[in-house]
């Protein structure tokens, strides 16, 4: 039997828009031969990021080693990570102009250290280049090789990011290869080394309210210390289905408890993504 396709609501519908600015944002990241997740995971925020000048570069390539039901990028062998992307990522910001810059990456599990060298290369160049620019990274959990979490961490941005996606009894139906208790051990080492420690999560997937408090109470214990919330939107048909579309009402009151319970920074609401006014997060480091 089909599941109903659940019809999406009028507080998520979307104008995308486009200012110079957006225009010349599209023009550096197109120029440089850069892969952002604002056009790989279609996020719906991209409009309003790009006019703005930000954007959140996507590094490793564009080909991820798993296959979260969730997430719109292609799964396969990738090719070895560019030499050059470091320096191309860096010189984008610098062009851009931008005070906060946000970068993430595939999964890389067919490398010895999972991208960790590849990491911490672009971190290097990004703080060579723009040296009063401050710098979150969204990092994978690196299979669980701690010693890899580590030379994130020594090579010193201001936030680090590793997103617990759903709740616990999710996370095996949603994520290929990525535990609960790992990425919760990813976080609670970032968080022991004295570094802003920050997670997201989507809902809309079939969890209970009362799971996602559990899980704020979970990446809490972990130290971390900034917290967003969004709705998982259907990407292609080939993603798993959008089980249910959450009212803004309740993002409004997860945003209330989030704070109650003691995180600093919370951002919660439909088309929260990630990266979402992330410049916003620095302030809080």
């Amino acid at each position: 039997m089909m599941k109903e396709h659940v019809r999406k609501p009028d507080w998520l519908k979307i104008r995308l828009r486009g200012n110079e600015q957006f225009r010349r944002t599209k023009r550096i990241v197109e120029s440089h031969g850069l892969h952002t997740i604002c056009t790989g995971g279609r996020c719906p925020n991209r409009g309003e990021c790009w006019s703005c000048g930000t954007a959140t570069f996507l590094i490793g390539g564009e080909i991820c080693t798993r296959s979260c039901r969730f997430c719109h990028t292609p799964t396969g062998r990738p090719r070895p990570p560019e030499p050059s992307e470091p320096e191309r990522v860096a010189e984008s910001i610098r062009l851009m102009g931008l005070r906060h810059a946000v970068v993430t990456s595939v999964d890389r599990d067919d490398l010895p250290d999972a991208g960790a060298g590849h990491w911490v290369r672009t971190i290097r160049c990004i703080r060579t280049l723009n040296p009063q620019t401050t710098l979150e990274v969204l990092i994978p959990d690196f299979r669980g090789q701690m010693e890899q979490v580590d030379r994130i961490i020594e090579a010193a941005p201001e936030i680090i990011s590793h997103n617990l996606e759903t709740v616990r009894r999710l996370t095996p139906q949603i994520r290929s290869a990525a535990r609960y208790e790992t990425s919760l051990s990813v976080l609670s080492r970032i968080a022991s080394r004295g570094v802003c420690a920050k997670t997201g999560i989507m809902v809309g997937l079939g969890e209970r309210p009362e799971e996602v408090e559990t899980l704020m109470d979970d990446a809490l214990r972990a130290g971390v210390s900034i917290l967003t919330v969004g709705q998982y939107l259907q990407p292609s048909r080939r993603q798993i289905p959008v089980a249910e579309y959450v009212p803004p009402q309740q993002f409004e009151a997860w945003r209330r408890t989030a704070l109650a319970k003691g995180f600093r920074q919370v951002e919660s609401a439909p088309l929260v993504r990630s990266s979402y006014h992330a410049e916003k997060n620095a302030k809080h480091v």
